[in-house]
Parts: structure tokens; sequence; C-alpha cells
């Protein structure tokens, strides 16, 4: 029997997510586990302070459409079908806490930078799944 029967890689769009998928699709395939790949795009006007007098829907569609796109292309390259491509808007730390139970993962994938000091105490997302999660978290260092 497999450690992990359902693995959910959590990704930004930066440059870096390949490094954090690939190991996450060599997880899967070692365990013989169905593979989900997730994004959370942040709310804008979380993102700018949430005072700006004005329409930001736009945008946050913009946003939403481009996440899904880059996730289509990740999905086509690395095997991943569509039914298993999740984007979604929120904060990213409860997002995918919610995401993980909703649909019963048993490890979930994000990148780390490995920050400290400073960039510590503000936080990260892989710290920020971390400490909440009900399931395994598995922080891929970025290099």
């Amino acid at each position: 029997m497999s450690v992990y029967s359902k693995i959910m890689v959590a990704i930004d769009l930066t440059e870096e997510a390949p490094q954090v998928l690939k190991k996450a699709v060599a997880l899967s395939e070692q365990h013989n586990a169905q593979l989900l790949l997730a994004h959370v795009v942040e709310p804008v006007g979380y993102a700018y302070g949430g005072d700006i007098p004005m329409d930001l829907s736009e945008l946050q569609d913009q946003l939403d459409k481009a996440a899904r796109e880059q996730l289509a292309t990740y999905g086509k390259e690395y095997g991943i079908p569509a039914e298993n491509q999740i984007v979604t808007v929120g904060r990213p730390e409860s997002e995918i806490h919610h995401l993980s139970e909703d649909k019963g993962v048993d490890l979930v994938v994000v990148g780390s930078h490995g920050r400290s000091g400073i960039q510590l105490l503000l936080g990260s997302t892989a710290n920020g799944v971390l400490h909440g999660a009900k399931c395994d978290v598995l922080a891929v260092r970025i290099h």
C-alpha cells in the first residue's frame, strides 16, 4: 500500500514553479497517486490595500484567466488532466488548507525560498500552509 494516494501541488506562477512541479510529479509516480495542480489568485483588493476607489473585477478576471491558462500549459506538459487543475481566489494559505481537506489530499507540495530574518517574520505561504494543514506538507527548496 502506498503512503500517499492523492497529492496536491500548490504553485505560484513564477519561473520557479517547474522545480516544484517536477518534484510533485515524481512523488505522484512513486506512490501511484492522483496529482492535483492548484494555484490561488489573491484578491486584487487585498493585494492593493483594498481602498482604491475603482472596480477591480476586470483585473481580477484577467488574473484568473491568466492563471487558468498557465495551469493548462503546465497540465499539458506534466500530464495533469484539466479536471485536476484548480484555480481559486483567496488567501493562499487558507485556500490551500480548504482545498486539501475538501479534495481528501494526503500530501501538499509547495515551494519554499528558505528565507530568514525579516523575510521570515513577514511570513511565507509555505510556512502558513505547514502550520495549518491537516495532512503532510512537503516544502520543496527553490534554488
